[in-house]
This record gives structure tokens, C-alpha cells and sequence, in this order.
């Protein structure tokens, strides 16, 4: 019988990582200057793997080979098959991410046989003047960009954006983009490992050496209008569904529980993925009772249509993903 599903998080060290995954979000590591948590992965060799319950020691992949639609919804697994469509992340920054990009599915299919990467962050957590950089501050064009960026210029045309906790930001492929020093964030994006770097703020690691850049494949990829299209608006009514942003590759929307609300997706033919981002609390599914709490990750097979949420503190906040 399935059952709500948890894994054992992908931590990984980064130039920029911190401690918050650590001393916030309650990821269990020694591990120094963690900046990713990989919550549910099938990407190659970063494979998530059960933690709880019969299946636990399992991967992800194993589960969608054996269950197929069963897990991920029947259109679902006929579009993607054994891939898992969606890759989750907490994301540490204690110094500022590199200057970046994605490609969309057309280009990152041409280029490197993958998805392109459409993207989301909440503000999980933020310290004080922490900013993220979201698009041009104007519009602009590849002999301008290209001008600034070799004269070591390219900030006096990015857009920051000051931040707090519960901010939300829908970040379409191609456009320019790094989280600031300082943000802890909840990420939902498609599932791609594709990342062109522009600009590392000139840092070197600790033999010495610079990242990689990809300016010339960005190039092509890049979104040069400075469209005001990326914060999310949304309502923070308790104990009630309040959509965030509803796209083709993910609906995402926030729940603040604090009593027992029950969720119903008989319509939804599509796994369901909870992420708590405050509190903790209770997943009644079928006489079957699942912990979660802070920093926790749970996948809902599509089998379950439908759920109880408990909470078991002054309020529990989810972050609630599926596809339609």
C-alpha cells in the first residue's frame, strides 16, 4: 500500500553554503558550508531514497519503475515516465549565489538533451537587508549586457530585490537571477541540473581557483526585458488553500494550519508534494499518521486523493506542489 513518502536529504557543500540547513531547518550533517538540501531528486546519481515506512532504503526511481502512475499520476508518468518531473530544494546562502540563468525546454532539449528550468523561491527565512536579484533593471540588449559584463559592470543592470520571510518569486527561464547572503529559501523548479553562469562576483575557492562561467551559451538564452512579472501575490487566509502561482510545469500554494483541516484532490491526477516551512504537524492518510515538521519534505502518491493536516504547534506552514 502506498503511503505518504519521506527521503533522506541530498546535502551538498557549496562555495557560497552557510549553516541554516543545519541549525534552522534541522538537517542532520557535519558537513561545513552546506548550501543545498535536495529534498526529492531523480536526477542522475542525485537519486532520493525512502526514509520511512516499507519502502524505506528504496529510491524514488525504483518506486515510479514499479507503481508508475500509481505515484505520479497517470498523464503524468505517460509524459514523463520514470523521471520524477519536479526537483526540490532548501537553499542556504551565506554569501550571494553566482549571477545566472536557465534555458528553456526548447534550447536546454537541443543543447544537453534535458528540461529547460522553470523556477520558484519562498522566503523561508531571511536576515536582515538580505536581497535577491531578480531580471534587468531595464531593458536591454545583447550589445549592452555584453558591454557591462566584460567592463566587470553587470550589477548597475541587475534588479535587487529586497526580501523577508513569506516572499515569493516565480522565476521563468532566461531570466537573470542569483539569491543574496543571507536567504534561506524553499525551491521548486523543473527538473534540470542546467545552469549558465555569468558573473561569480570574482571569488575564488579555496585552491585558488574561479568558477566556471557560461557567458557565451547564456547568450542565447537570456531574457533582456525587464518585465515585472516575478513576485507573487498571494492571500494568508488560515486553514484554507491560498494559491501562490499555478503554471504549466507546477502548481504551487501555501497552507497555514492550526487546526485539523482535511484536503481532497479526487480531481487531481497528480502526486502532491507538502513542504513545511514553519511549525510542524500531522498527515492522517488512510489509519496511517505522518510527522512533519520544519525543514521536512513529504510526497503524496497520486493514489491518495485524499488527507487530514494536524497541527501540533501554534501553526504549520506548508508549501503544497502538484501538476494539472
Amino acid at each position: 500500500m502506498l503511503y505518504p513518502l519521506k527521503f533522506h536529504p541530498i546535502l551538498k557543500e557549496k562555495i557560497w553554503g552557510g549553516n541554516k540547513l543545519k541549525t534552522i531547518l534541522h538537517k542532520k550533517t557535519t558537513q561545513e558550508n552546506v548550501g543545498e538540501s535536495w529534498e526529492i531528486s531523480t536526477v542522475n546519481e542525485q537519486i532520493s531514497i525512502v526514509s520511512n515506512g516499507q519502502f524505506e532504503g528504496e529510491s524514488l526511481k525504483g518506486l515510479i519503475q514499479k507503481f508508475k502512475g500509481k505515484i505520479l499520476g497517470e498523464s503524468i508518468y505517460q509524459e514523463f515516465g520514470d523521471q520524477f518531473p519536479l526537483l526540490i530544494k532548501f537553499i542556504d546562502a551565506k554569501t550571494d549565489l553566482s549571477v545566472q540563468l536557465h534555458p528553456d525546454d526548447e534550447l536546454a532539449k537541443k543543447r544537453h538533451n534535458s528540461f529547460g528550468k522553470t523556477e520558484m523561491w519562498y522566503v523561508a527565512q531571511a536576515d536582515e537587508n538580505a536581497k535577491l536579484i531578480i531580471g534587468f533593471n531595464k531593458d536591454t540588449n545583447k550589445e549592452e549586457y555584453e558591454d557591462f559584463l566584460n567592463k566587470g559592470k553587470i550589477t548597475e543592470l541587475l534588479n535587487f530585490e529586497e526580501i523577508s520571510e513569506g516572499d515569493s518569486y516565480f522565476i521563468n527561464a532566461g531570466k537573470i537571477h542569483a539569491i543574496g547572503g543571507g536567504a534561506l529559501i524553499a525551491e521548486i523548479q523543473q527538473t534540470s541540473d542546467i545552469t549558465y553562469r555569468v558573473y561569480d562576483w570574482d571569488r575564488q575557492d579555496k585552491e585558488g581557483n574561479y568558477r566556471e562561467l557560461h557567458t557565451d551559451l547564456a547568450l542565447d538564452a537570456l531574457d533582456f526585458k525587464a518585465e515585472d512579472d516575478f513576485k507573487l501575490k498571494y492571500a494568508l487566509e488560515k486553514n484554507k488553500v491560498n494559491q501562490l502561482i499555478s503554471s504549466k510545469y507546477f502548481t504551487t500554494n501555501t497552507l497555514s494550519i492550526d487546526q485539523s483541516t482535511e484536503r481532497t484532490y479526487k480531481d487531481l491526477d497528480s502526486f502532491k508534494i507538502l513542504m513545511c516551512v514553519g511549525g510542524k504537524g500531522e498527515i492522517k492518510t488512510n489509519e496511517i499518521t505522518t510527522t512533519i515538521s520544519l525543514g521536512e519534505t513529504v510526497l503524496i502518491p497520486s493514489r491518495i486523493d485524499s488527507l487530514f493536516l494536524e497541527n501540533v504547534s501554534n501553526e504549520m506552514k506548508l508549501l503544497e506542489v502538484y501538476i494539472k
